[in-house]
């Protein structure tokens, strides 16, 4: 699909502005860049292909040309957005997860930042915040999504068991149209970010739910426990052997089931 026939598939969504790429670094990179310039608010950087597309903590996302989606969407917050910045990757989460339901596709949230479909990671949500000081002036919402066979990685460079849509879907599924229906979801959830009907419904997708999991905190050991659900600022609960209730916070972190 050329830019214009994009453009023309996104025009009743109410975009802020639309950065279109048959190839580039980062959309989040190219995102953050923007936000300097004044890009209003709900302002969309996509690419067709990333060379030095990533995830969190600096791991590399694979975007082969035409085989995935690769976007970021900048958000300019609100006062009340401002007091729950965390919950943005939530929102990505929810919206995709949202979204496959329209496919006739059940997909979980691994916290943080993951999709899974059949315990398969088929999307990651990288958030980026540029800050004026204490106040957070801009919000890069980063995802990359497996779309075609084409777009997993190489099984060597895999850190966890992945998926894509196609082979998910019990029908077919129209790249663009995904898109569509992704934007369409975070649209709609996000003035509900941080309500109960938010929280209820990323607390009901998360994966793993009454499983043991280990969590890293930074360079710490992990902590072993069983999911048990998502707080209020969408820190994860965690039930400890010894009957005591552990809260892992957003940061340096990453999960995995035993």
């Amino acid at each position: 699909m050329d830019e214009n026939a994009f453009r023309k598939l996104l025009s009743d969504l109410p975009l802020g502005g639309l950065r279109y790429f048959g190839q580039v670094g980062s959309t989040n990179d190219e995102a953050l860049a923007w936000a300097t310039k004044h890009a209003p608010d709900l302002s969309l950087v996509y690419a067709e292909q990333q060379t030095s597309g990533r995830g969190r903590m600096g791991r590399r996302w694979f975007t082969p040309p035409g085989a995935a989606l690769a976007l970021s969407l900048l958000l300019r917050p609100s006062g009340t957005e401002r007091e729950h910045i965390a919950l943005f990757s939530g929102l990505g989460a929810l919206a995709l997860v949202t979204a496959l339901k329209k496919y006739g596709i059940t997909a979980q949230i691994k916290w943080p930042n993951d999709v899974l479909i059949d315990r398969r990671k088929v999307a990651g949500i990288l958030v980026e915040t540029v800050w004026m000081g204490a106040r957070a002036e801009s919000v890069v919402l980063g995802i990359g999504i497996n779309v075609t066979p084409e777009s997993l990685p190489p099984p060597e460079a895999l850190t966890f068991p992945a998926t894509c849509v196609l082979s998910e879907a019990p029908g077919p599924v129209e790249r663009f149209d995904l898109l569509h229906i992704l934007l369409e979801a975070i649209i709609a959830w996000r003035p509900k970010l941080a309500s109960d009907a938010f929280l209820g419904a990323w607390d009901a997708s998360l994966a793993f739910r009454g499983e043991t999991v280990q969590v890293w905190v930074g360079e710490a050991e992990p902590t072993l426990g069983q999911v048990a659900g998502i707080e209020a600022e969408g820190n994860l609960r965690l039930s400890l052997s010894t009957g005591e209730t552990s809260v892992v916070r957003f940061g340096d972190v990453h999960l995995r089931p035993l």
